[in-house]
């Protein structure tokens, strides 16, 4: 009677020593659990909207920023090809019907020019004929000058005039471009796509390259694909214009029971949780609550007013939107969710994920209380 009696104080004291041990150890998890979010929530005096996703805040929250040029961009018509400027590059040919020409040495039929470089002003300079305004003005408009200011030197000049590429009009194209460089403004690369094709196209993935234009102190963006499908949308360059080809930087952050634990780049335009989810493993057979998908965001204010239906919210609000992927149109609410840039995609534990872990830590602190038991002497044999 007393051995029974002794072995019923040592299981006592063992699982008195395994309850204290547990209860002062937090069970080992990936994240906070479906009721501490919830906690967290306005309702419940915290600073987060916790919101279900449905149809309507679906729609509400589909909210992609657009890219695209301003007025500015799209209204600026072409640069005319054979506008001289300032850098570019001119070659003459002097032609006199005289047999001592004013432009070359005694029966010299014609008076060759070559490279006269427009310079910071605009000016060229042309013996007989003096300094003469080129920028703006076309190679025809020149030679009628140059021949107007020789005739009074020289009867019936014949002068012709060409221009060559300078850099009087050029554009630098910098990123993930087949050739980068500085490139002159041509008749064939007058606009963004012709200039883009110059430099042999973009490198990456077409879906996910984006286009930046900086032109002074204005600048436009453009999706890649866009430039293509909307011809519209392909601006006409000006000189001093620097073009960006890179790649969206977008990217959302994924945690909790997911494959994959990490910030993730977009892989397209539109990114829905769905595609989240997947791009990162998915959800984990063995740990995953497909009842407690998150997506953690500070919600622009007029968003928040349309998706609470409140009018009175001012400034960022921070949102949680709750997936339940169980629910009939659970899959298909998480296909329309729009993820974006910035989001947090955080994956709960399953309930039994947290139980088995409780289990497996009480089963260790009840072998570590044995071990104790032993040391102290209150053993079977003892």
């Amino acid at each position: 009677m007393k051995s029974i009696q002794n072995r019923w104080v040592k299981c006592a004291c063992a699982l008195a020593i395994s309850c204290s041990v547990a209860s002062c150890t937090l069970v080992p998890r990936s994240g906070p659990s479906k009721r501490e979010i919830y906690a967290g929530s306005v309702q419940q005096e915290g600073d987060a909207f916790i919101v279900a996703v449905n149809d309507r805040v679906t729609r509400a929250t589909a909210v992609v920023p657009a890219l695209g040029f301003s007025d500015g961009f799209k209204n600026a018509g072409q640069l005319g090809s054979d506008t001289i400027r300032p850098g570019d590059i001119l070659s003459l040919t002097i032609w006199e019907n005289v047999d001592k020409p004013l432009l070359g040495p005694e029966g010299q039929v014609a008076a060759i020019l070559e490279e006269v470089q427009v310079d910071g002003s605009g000016f060229i300079f042309v013996p007989y004929a003096g300094r003469i305004r080129a920028a703006g003005n076309t190679p025809e408009g020149i030679r009628r000058i140059i021949s107007s200011k020789l005739e009074e030197q020289t009867p019936d000049p014949q002068v012709e005039v060409r221009r060559a590429a300078g850099d009087g009009a050029t554009v630098s194209l910098v990123g993930t471009v087949g050739a980068q460089g500085v490139y002159p403004i041509e008749r064939p690369t007058r606009t963004l796509s012709t200039m883009l094709a110059h430099a042999g196209g973009v490198t990456i993935v077409p879906e996910i390259a984006q286009i930046t234009v900086l032109r002074g102190s204005t600048s436009g963006k453009i999706w890649f694909q866009d430039l293509y499908e909307n011809p519209q949308l392909d601006i006409a360059l000006r000189g001093g214009d620097r073009i960006l080809v890179e790649e969206d930087t977008r990217a959302f952050t994924a945690l909790g029971a997911t494959g994959t634990q990490s910030r993730v780049n977009f892989f397209s335009r539109d990114l829905s949780a769905i595609e989240a989810l997947a791009q990162v493993g998915g959800l984990l057979p063995t740990s995953s609550d497909p009842t407690g998908v998150f997506v953690f965001r500070n919600e622009a204010e007029p968003v928040a007013n349309q998706v609470l239906g409140r009018g009175d919210l001012s400034g960022a609000q921070r949102m949680v939107y709750v997936l339940d992927l169980t629910q009939p149109n659970g899959m298909f609410m998480a296909r329309d969710f729009v993820v974006r840039d910035g989001d947090t995609l955080y994956v709960t534990e399953a309930p039994i994920t947290t139980w088995n872990k409780t289990i497996a830590s009480i089963t260790g602190t009840l072998t570590s209380a044995d071990t104790l038991l032993a040391v102290g002497g209150l053993g079977t044999g003892g």
